[in-house]
């Protein structure tokens, strides 16, 4: 790993192959090893000759944890990913996203027209445009002592994926607690940038993505059938449609 200062904070970071730079930014709870390189994204994509970067989000996996929810602003971590892309020089990186990396590359893309080729918006939908669920349940499922203790579902989930990834739970509390917010139409409709938003037809977290990429002028939806939340970022039929996606605006 590599390492850049983002605002005070250390973010750990990898850097490779050759060819057109596509950034992948991870989910909440996972990291940059979970997310892209165990399900085969950076395999697949370098074998299509990506240049892949990946980094750990603030408070996961190698970079500075924080406790202070304030230091997880979608603000702040959009710009851990504008910091990213100057401290490597890229121009126009294609961005790939999932969940919490997807809302991240959608708030810096709104905020930020000009610095992507292209955004892949996984693990994301119509939810997008709601207040966020689920906040107390998560937050009291990272501060547990006992994961037999958390009643509420997703919460589980995401107390097992974070305790399979040996995550630092305070600092995973914190992030929950302030890094999501709604979009509205109007901040979606400033992306420049062709957008893939993609989710499994089972995702009850992010809802269909049809909707979220109709607010989009270059939006594209596609629906990853019988998987849900964490399960559509490593299946086959994702990776086919990223793929000739990225493909096709490679071309243009």
């Amino acid at each position: 790993m590599e390492y850049f200062q983002s605002e005070g904070v250390r973010i750990a970071y990898r850097d490779e192959g050759e060819g057109p730079a596509i950034i992948l930014v991870h989910g909440f709870a996972s990291t940059h090893l979970a997310n892209w390189v165990e399900p085969g994204w950076t395999s697949a994509l370098q074998e299509a000759g990506y240049r892949t970067i990946l980094f750990d989000l603030r408070g996961h996996g190698r970079s500075g944890k924080l406790y202070d929810p304030a230091d997880y602003s979608p603000a702040l971590l959009a710009r851990d990913l504008a910091g990213l892309i100057e401290h490597l020089g890229l121009k126009r990186p294609h961005v790939m996203g999932y969940s919490l990396g997807a809302m991240i590359g959608l708030r810096l893309a709104s905020d930020a027209p000009q610095l992507f080729g292209s955004l892949i918006a996984g693990g994301v939908g119509a939810r997008l445009f709601e207040p966020p669920s689920h906040v107390e349940p998560v937050i009291a499922a990272m501060e547990a002592n006992d994961p037999a203790s958390i009643m509420d579902p997703a919460a589980r989930a995401f107390r097992i994926f974070a305790d399979h990834n040996k995550q630092d739970r305070k600092a995973l509390a914190a992030c929950f607690a302030r890094a999501r917010e709604p979009f509205t139409r109007q901040e979606l409709s400033r992306i420049a940038a062709p957008v893939l938003v993609i989710a499994g037809e089972r995702d009850d977290l992010a809802g269909p993505p049809g909707p979220l990429a109709d607010a989009i002028a270059g939006g594209q939806a596609h629906v990853v059938p019988r998987r849900d939340h964490m399960r559509s970022v490593g299946d086959a039929e994702t990776k086919r449609a990223v793929l000739a996606f990225l493909k096709n605006v490679t071309r243009s």
